[in-house]
């Protein structure tokens, strides 16, 4: 169980680090009195391997832990105050509840016995340290691996140097054998297929070793180089370099130690090798917070001195020479930096003076790109927007972090509001509201910008069950309509009906309904509101009782959404009729509507929605007299339930009805019986029992 992913490049052997952090974990040994430590930070320069040997540490202890061992990459990371939000979503855990972060993650490891690898620590130590504190005091049976150039400075925190790999000493008749050799020659061979080395040669693969310091990093990019130059020259060169520089690297700082100046160095020397084009564009792409694709690279950078045509042959060369890193995707080939890379890049950036002009579009991008999203997310290409937005994920929030540094404008309101399919379709509730709190703080001006995102955070509150801050984002709301248009009062409409519906005052709910569908939605493209107030408005007649009624919302709104080739409103339609049809005791149109709402919803991570759709086959599976497929069922969705915070989302009626649920199946399967069928649908993977829910035949 976890998420970790190995390299796919060979590496050397790391054996003795390996078993000291395995020892550290383990406990007390002949080489020190000290019990298991419960946290390990595994430090070292840039470009030595913390990473690697962190992965492979990981991957090696993770049978021992039950819940198994799970890594979160913080490279991508500019704001420590999103550090429990990331964590969690790699757990995987998507919390709908207005309470800290932190707090939720806390509760959610107290009773695990799990492996954390926080990747990168070193721009968010502070955070870090914090964070690493507050889990451990909660979770007994959790352990941190950590890798930083900076130590976390914990109590109980054991610090493990990374050294850069041993290099053969002058004569050693072992040399080839030697771990910095063995993994130039492993990286010459993926560089220069049919790459052989002659005793000559070898000798002076060796004195590169040496050159480079045994560092992993460097020597990846000098392997690059041997598509271009041999091994002679490539030395030479380099020696070169180290003559004309020293310890004079513009980067490189007197408090780092020498192998880190020859990183430096060596990068320096891998810059200089590079065309003009290719070391522009290498400063510019810095500015991308993870990965990217080829029509992105040349929104973002291409110019008059860089020009659009050239960037896919650049980004090759940069990929060939080590610098990027080629990476196939769901959403085609995307491009990355490592992070010494990234830096080195950042550095000239800014001594072209085009830092915050790159960073601005960078941003501008972005937020052409969720505009994009925001008018087409109620259409035909859900789910290929849901692969492209995620993928997006980390430079969305560099955009944000960059919009909310401007003094003036409304562009993090845009942004975070424009984004609301994004915080809400595709599961960042919580991390929607962080963005949208902190855009409305910083601008009060009354503006459309607000609106939409008052609106947007409206939708939010709603989901996480925050009454008091919905009532307060509908009163602005409201007050703002007043001085703008026709869609500013549907954004204070809306959002009053979302109060109505958390309050559970139904008359209210369905008289703002009618409201709403009362306007001229259906002449206009298909917009959000009108959908999610059909779907509002068909739960409360059901609740009330007037089935007539809901089938004729729902009806329509299944009709308007195939007309349009949307999927996501119309699963949530598909969970709505589900309970109409177990109400009126068909059982069998329930369970196959409930089950085309799980395939949507899965699809598209929606946590609630997934949750619900296991909830209603549940309920039809007892109805039809699957007693053991019921209770497998139920305990499935609690697995997913008790990641989201809230049981059936607080919603009293469907609380009401999984309780019966379970009471009526319990009854029939007999205590033993139920427990047993329901722990294995606690204990499947989620992934694997959603694929087995999805079958048209009873489970078992």
């Amino acid at each position: 169980m976890g998420n970790l992913v190995l390299p796919r490049t060979g590496t050397v052997d790391r054996s003795a680090e390996l078993a000291e952090i395995q020892r550290l974990f383990e406990g007390p040994s002949e080489e020190g009195p000290e019990g298991p430590a419960r946290l390990v930070t595994l430090t070292g320069v840039g470009g030595v391997g913390k990473t690697r040997v962190a992965l492979n540490a990981a991957a090696a202890l993770q049978p021992r832990f039950r819940d198994g061992a799970w890594l979160v990459e913080l490279s991508p990371l500019r704001s420590g105050a999103l550090l429990a939000h990331v964590i969690a979503e790699a757990l995987p855990l998507a919390d709908q509840t207005a309470r800290p972060m932190i707090d939720v993650v806390a509760e959610y490891l107290a009773e695990r016995e799990l492996l954390l690898v926080l990747d990168t620590c070193e721009h968010l130590t502070d955070a870090c340290a914090l964070a690493a504190e507050a889990l451990l005091r909660a979770a007994p049976g959790l352990r941190i691996l950590a890798t930083s150039r900076r130590t976390l400075n914990l109590v109980g925190e054991r610090i493990l140097t990374i050294e850069p790999l041993p290099v053969p000493g002058v004569g050693d008749a072992r040399s080839g054998t030697a771990d910095a050799v063995v993994l130039l020659t492993m990286r010459a061979h993926e560089a220069v297929p049919g790459f052989t080395v002659s005793e000559a040669e070898r000798a002076e693969l060796v004195r590169l070793c040496r050159r480079l310091e045994g560092l992993p990093l460097a020597i990846e990019l000098a392997a690059a180089r041997l598509r271009d130059l041999p091994v002679r020259e490539l030395t030479a060169r380099l020696d070169d370099r180290f003559a004309v520089l020293g310890d004079t690297d513009t980067i490189a700082t007197d408090a780092e130690p020498p192998w880190h100046q020859a990183l430096r160095t060596t990068i320096g020397w891998s810059h200089q090798l590079c065309t003009p084009a290719e070391r522009l564009l290498w400063a510019r792409l810095s500015v991308f917070a993870d990965s990217f694709d080829v029509t992105t690279a040349r929104q973002v950078c291409a110019d008059r001195h860089l020009p659009a045509q050239r960037i896919p042959a650049v980004l090759g060369a940069l990929a060939e020479k080590s610098i990027l890193i080629r990476e196939p995707t769901r959403v085609g080939e995307r491009y990355r930096m490592l992070d010494t890379i990234r830096e080195y890049g950042a550095h000239w950036l800014r001594g072209l003076g085009e830092d915050d002009a790159l960073r601005r579009r960078h941003r501008d991008h972005y937020l052409a790109l969720a505009r994009r999203g925001d008018a087409a997310w109620i259409g035909p290409d859900q789910f290929a927007w849901y692969d492209r937005i995620t993928a997006e994920h980390d430079n969305l929030r560099a955009a944000l972090e960059y919009s909310l540094t401007e003094a003036e404008g409304h562009t993090a309101l845009e942004l975070a509001g424009a984004l609301w399919f994004f915080w809400r379709a595709c599961g960042f509730l919580k991390e929607g509201r962080y963005y949208l709190d902190r855009a409305l703080a910083a601008d009060t001006t009354p503006s459309q910008a607000r609106a939409k995102a008052l609106y947007t955070c409206g939708t939010l509150l709603l989901h996480l069950g925050d009454l008091p801050a919905l009532e307060e984002c509908a009163a602005e709301c409201t007050a703002l309509a007043a001085h703008f248009g026709e869609t500013e009062r549907t954004y204070a409409t809306a959002t009053d009906l979302r109060v109505a519906a958390l309050r559970g005052d139904p008359a209210r709910t369905v008289s703002l309904a009618e409201t709403l569908l009362a306007t001229d939605w259906r002449e206009k493209p298909l917009a959000f509101f009108p959908l999610v107030t059909l779907v509002i408005g068909a739960h409360t007649h059901i609740t009330s009782g007037r089935m007539e009624e809901a089938f004729a919302l729902l009806d329509e709104l299944s009709a308007v959404c195939d007309r349009n080739g949307e999927r996501w409103m119309r699963a949530w339609g598909d969970f709505v009729r589900a309970q109409a049809e177990l109400a009126l005791g068909r059982f069998e149109e329930a369970h196959e509507h409930a089950r085309a709402a799980l395939l949507v919803a899965r699809r598209l991570r929606d946590g609630g929605g997934t949750g619900f759709a296991l909830d209603s086959l549940a309920r039809s599976a007892a109805a039809m007299g699957h007693s053991r497929d019921a209770a497998w069922l139920l305990g499935l969705a609690t697995q997913l339930w008790d990641t989201l915070g809230r049981p059936q989302a607080g919603v009293p009626t469907q609380v009401a009805a999984r309780q019966a649920c379970e009471q009526h199946t319990r009854a029939a399967l007999g205590d033993r019986a139920y427990q047993r069928a329901f722990d294995t649908g606690y204990t499947t993977d989620l992934d694997t029992g959603i694929t087995h829910a999805l079958a048209p035949k009873p489970l078992f």
